[in-house]
């Protein structure tokens, strides 16, 4: 009996061993970026973004993002845990990566911070924007100031650092979550200010495309992230 038990025991002991070395070696699957589904149809936003931008914008362009940057993360072995944990280390990647990711994330943003009908700021976001740039009219002034400073292609930005607002922009597709970004913080509103965020509507005229654009922002997603 002493002897039966023994070799139970034992085979018992070997089975879990080999479970747990299986498990120790399990390959972890690396980490996808998603593109998240657009919130409203591609018309929904005229007529200051007309439908065809907008699903050639999310179709084509976004798309693209999220595929390019799952794969440069496959073949790359890249090990961030999330999304935001990647673009806080986007100066350890390739520029594959870092374009890719922030192209992926900056869309998924951008998506969310615009709805139909957009109104004025209200509630502790007119009055934070009240606090820090002294009324809602100079901010947009400021804001759109920066998205018409950006050279070439790039995105304006609202953001929360060290509990005060800021306004900046960035090149490409960087954001202020990267730890290459000249500019940091929280990020509350963007605008994309590639043109093929609006060169089928207003050609090459970016003052009117961010003109219009106030009409779509969407004040109560900025307050959720505030």
């Amino acid at each position: 009996m002493k002897r039966r038990t023994f070799l139970a025991a034992a085979a018992k002991t070997a089975v879990a061993a080999t479970a747990g070395s299986a498990f120790a070696f399990e390959k972890k699957e690396p980490l996808k970026f998603a593109q998240l589904k657009l919130p409203y149809e591609f018309n929904a936003l005229e007529p200051h973004i007309d439908a065809l931008t907008m699903q050639i914008h999310y179709e084509k362009h976004h798309a693209a993002y999220v595929k390019n940057v799952n794969e440069a993360i496959a073949a790359e072995n890249i090990s961030a845990s999330t999304e935001s944990d990647l673009l806080r280390q986007a100066s350890k990647f390739s520029a594959k990566v870092r374009n890719n990711a922030g192209g992926a994330w900056n869309h998924n943003f951008f998506w969310q911070v615009m709805k139909p009908g957009g109104a004025a700021p209200t509630g502790k976001v007119a009055d934070a924007i009240n606090g820090a740039f002294g009324s809602a009219d100079k901010f947009k002034e400021q804001f759109s100031k920066e998205a018409m400073g950006r050279f070439g292609s790039g995105w304006a930005w609202l953001v929360k650092k060290n509990g005060k607002l800021a306004i900046g922009s960035t090149a490409n597709q960087d954001n202020p979550l990267m730890d290459v970004s000249e500019l940091k913080g929280t990020p509350l509103l963007a605008i994309d200010v590639w043109e093929h965020a609006y060169y089928l509507k207003y050609q090459n005229k970016r003052a009117d495309y961010i003109a219009n654009w106030w009409n779509v922002v969407n004040w109560e997603e900025v307050a959720k992230r505030m």
